[in-house]
């Protein structure tokens, strides 16, 4: 959930942020946010229940998190593979890997 959040949370409102991330990312129960925000339990609880099916639905529509996810397993693998290539007795293989080394890096970033 907390993924989702970074994915899409400009998405939500300031108290539906602040209600997710009290919940999910600093661990305070519905009682304690409450408490602090001056609401009832309840009304924490109905906040982060929108809040997930928000974030829910918009990861369905969209699927940023799942293709990043995705693309990270991708990018490990081709790193892993240049990384053989690199130990490659042909010069222009171990070049080539170093090429690909340097691409699999920008896209890191």
């Amino acid at each position: 959930m907390s993924l989702l959040l970074d994915y899409y949370g400009a998405l939500l409102t300031e108290k539906q942020k602040t209600y997710f991330d009290l919940y999910y990312n600093q661990d305070l129960s519905l009682s304690e946010i409450a408490e602090q925000e001056g609401i009832s339990r309840q009304g924490v609880h109905d906040a982060i229940t929108r809040t997930e099916a928000i974030l829910s639905d918009m990861e369905r529509a969209t699927g940023c998190v799942a293709r990043d996810r995705q693309l990270r397993s991708a990018v490990r693998e081709i790193a892993s593979a240049a990384q053989a290539l690199l130990r490659h007795e042909d010069p222009s293989v171990r070049e080539n890997a170093a090429r690909i080394l340097s691409a699999v890096s920008s896209v890191k970033e």
